[in-house]
């Protein structure tokens, strides 16, 4: 796949009168993986939302394979998948891991939308397999682990078959054997995808990643992981929180 690129163009952006972002600009070209490390509150998810238009920035651009989709989530959502944060899914909500994903794609769909239709079904199908989620998609969200509905997410996400994908915090909360699949499966899917990547725990994805990018109201830095993930950059973020043991970086959480 060609020309699949982000670009963020002298970004200014504003959060309870706050400002997040101020004339930042970066860009990342795909296929490949970009990870997004800060602390909390830094503005990883603000950063998410603006690219994808939900949030209207006070000046600069969001350009998107050559597209100006500046504030527009219409524009964006052509190019753009979002796997949102698990604390964000409403998991009582009573619908199955299937349904949730199915909607998605109906919601593409012209009224009436009362019937699936067998293409629809069929690409479901496709994307629970690939994420290893077809035997449970069938149960209600409450029934199932967090890794299981981050599975459904990605799958919901990978059914708009877009060339792009931004996942919020997507092994947060899962078991560490959760993580590993998951984060194997991202890597994966980079292959193909220009995917953006916000975590705590980088490390489990720094070896396949193309770009590493550290937020703290505003971008600190962007770059290939070798030259950004470096105790001196990292401490403009994260402060006192980054620590060198053992010629290994940790990233400590307070």
């Amino acid at each position: 796949m060609h020309n699949i690129f982000v670009r963020v163009e002298e970004l200014t952006v504003s959060y309870r009168n706050e400002k997040v972002f101020s004339n930042d600009s970066f860009e990342a070209i795909g296929p490949g993986l970009v990870i997004v490390m800060g602390p909390n509150g830094a503005g990883k998810t603000t950063l998410f939302r603006t690219i994808m238009g939900l949030i209207k920035p006070d000046s600069g651009k969001i350009i998107v394979n050559g597209e100006d989709v500046t504030g527009s989530p219409e524009k964006a959502g052509k190019y753009i998948g979002y796997v949102p944060q698990l604390t964000n899914i409403y998991r009582e909500f009573p619908v199955t891991g299937r349904e949730l994903v199915e909607a998605s794609l109906l919601l593409r769909k012209k009224p009436p939308r009362i019937h699936v239709p067998r293409e629809v079904r069929e690409k479901v199908d496709k994307y629970l397999r690939l994420v290893k989620a077809y035997d449970f998609a069938n149960k209600p969200l409450s029934k199932l682990s967090g890794g299981q509905v981050q599975r459904i997410l990605i799958a919901r996400a990978l059914a708009r078959e877009t060339p792009i994908l931004l996942m919020d915090e997507p092994i947060s909360g899962i078991d560490p054997r959760g993580k590993e699949e998951i984060a194997r499966m991202i890597s994966s899917l980079a292959k193909d995808k220009l995917v953006f990547v916000s975590s705590h725990d980088p490390v489990m994805f720094l070896n396949k990643s193309k770009y590493l990018m550290v937020v703290n109201k505003g971008i600190k830095s962007f770059g290939s992981p070798d030259k950004v993930f470096r105790l001196d950059l990292l401490r403009e973020a994260y402060g006192g929180s980054v620590y060198l043991i053992e010629k290994c970086i940790h990233v400590f959480e307070r």
